[in-house]
């Protein structure tokens, strides 16, 4: 940003306001100081800092000052999701910070809630990144966000405009959460699709018999992977949790591994077979697909579950009980959870209740999930590109203000609302 309105000055952050970084974190041998609650990198969101999860270190008396947060302290992050920032409205209890957030406070030129304001249209447009060091994490070291370039109006002029956003950017917000609530509903909807037309088991019509998912057909677990076989004379594509999402194989990142004679046709997959996530975050275990013949000959490795129906079963009725056990939590009951991964062994799977009507009513069914589940995925199509539309209007908003030009764009405004009201 090199070009300032008239009357605006560009200047370095340092110049305006001091900052300053948090405590470091002592994870030695506690030694007896008293606890203090303090803030991390993950309490400070945009526009907010979140209470809901404080934590507490030792510190000092002697340095209960330095490291103390005011009313009205600007806070930053200064790693991860780098320069996200809110303004601490904590009240009279004493509060201090860890050194992954920056403390900032004006020096009498700068309103805070502005600096908030640009640090977000910053992290928008890649300025910050421009900042920050590391490759894998994200920092934002102390120095280099002292050296941020300031377009700064006078004072009045700043919160003027504080005030021209807010009455904009709460509008998108309010929107916002109003598309929020509607991809909440459309999941319960989703769930509640393929739960009524699988209904729980003491509830299967008449003609349909009852099973389990060995009787239905064959279950096997992939091929192990290992170090030995990254590089060998046959090498051959696999498929791993990586590439298995609900009702969708993703192909763009497959990776290839050493097959041993006799070992690849094994494992290789046929138009029709299921797939089924082995380990999976609890909510998402058992996550299906059905494998249609895309990607050629590919086989798939032991993070993945295979079901191949017999003959009175249609793969892609299967594929829709699956997707019915793991939206209801029924695949969750059968797993076992190692820290905030779940696993569902092809011995628990096999043991899973499963429906089997008629072919007919099958062919029925299947239908009607695929009529009712693409209503529902045209509308969170629909809510995505609000969304998206919201983003690209707030973006414009901050550059517009920053800029000195007139914000707001009622019109894209109003469609974003529009939507949410939707």
């Amino acid at each position: 940003m090199r070009q300032v309105p008239q009357g605006w000055r560009l200047v370095r952050l340092a110049e305006v306001a001091d900052t300053a970084l948090g405590k470091m974190l002592d994870r030695g041998k506690p030694k007896g100081l008293p606890q203090v609650p303090y803030l991390r990198n993950m309490n400070v969101q945009w526009g907010h800092v979140d209470t809901e999860d404080i934590s507490t270190m030792e510190l000092a008396d002697d340095e209960r000052e330095r490291f103390a947060v005011q009313d009205g302290d600007l806070l930053a992050c200064e790693g991860g999701d780098i320069g996200r920032a809110a303004i601490w409205r904590g009240g009279s209890g004493y509060m201090a910070y860890q050194k992954a957030v920056h403390r900032v406070r004006s020096k009498g030129e700068l309103h805070l809630p502005y600096l908030r304001y640009l640090l977000e249209l910053y992290s928008c447009n890649g300025t910050l990144k421009r900042f920050s060091t590391g490759s894998t994490i994200a920092h934002l070291p102390q120095q280099r966000f002292r050296e941020l370039p300031i377009p700064l109006p006078p004072l009045h002029e700043q919160r003027q405009i504080v005030g021209i956003l807010e009455d904009h950017l709460s509008r998108l917000d309010a929107a916002d959460e109003g598309l929020a609530k509607g991809n909440r509903r459309l999941r319960a909807m989703h769930k509640s699709v393929l739960a009524t037309l699988i209904p729980e088991a003491d509830r299967y019509p008449q003609c349909w018999r009852r099973v389990t998912v060995a009787d239905a057909g064959k279950i096997e677990l992939g091929r192990q992977r290992h170090p030995d076989w990254h590089v060998g004379p046959n090498m051959r594509p696999y498929l791993r949790v990586a590439n298995v999402f609900e009702d969708r194989l993703d192909l763009r990142d497959v990776k290839e591994m050493h097959w041993p004679d006799g070992t690849f046709e094994r494992f290789r997959l046929r138009p029709g077979d299921v797939l089924l996530n082995e380990g999976q975050s609890p909510e998402l275990i058992g996550r299906p697909a059905l494998y249609r013949g895309e990607g050629g000959e590919i086989a798939f490795t032991n993070s993945i579950l295979r079901f191949q129906a017999c003959d009175q079963v249609l793969p892609e009725f299967a594929l829709l009980v699956f997707r019915r056990h793991m939206h209801t939590g029924r695949f969750t009951r059968e797993a076992r959870i190692t820290t905030n991964i779940g696993h569902l062994s092809a011995a628990r799977l096999k043991a899973v209740e499963f429906p089997i009507p008629p072919l007919d009513e099958q062919n029925r069914l299947v239908a009607l999930a695929k009529e009712q589940l693409e209503s529902i995925a045209r509308l969170r199509g629909e809510i995505g590109a609000s969304r998206r539309r919201s983003a690209g209007l707030r973006q414009a908003l901050l550059a517009a203000a920053f800029s000195g030009r007139p914000t707001g764009r009622p019109s894209e405004l109003e469609t974003v609302e529009e939507m949410a009201r939707v």
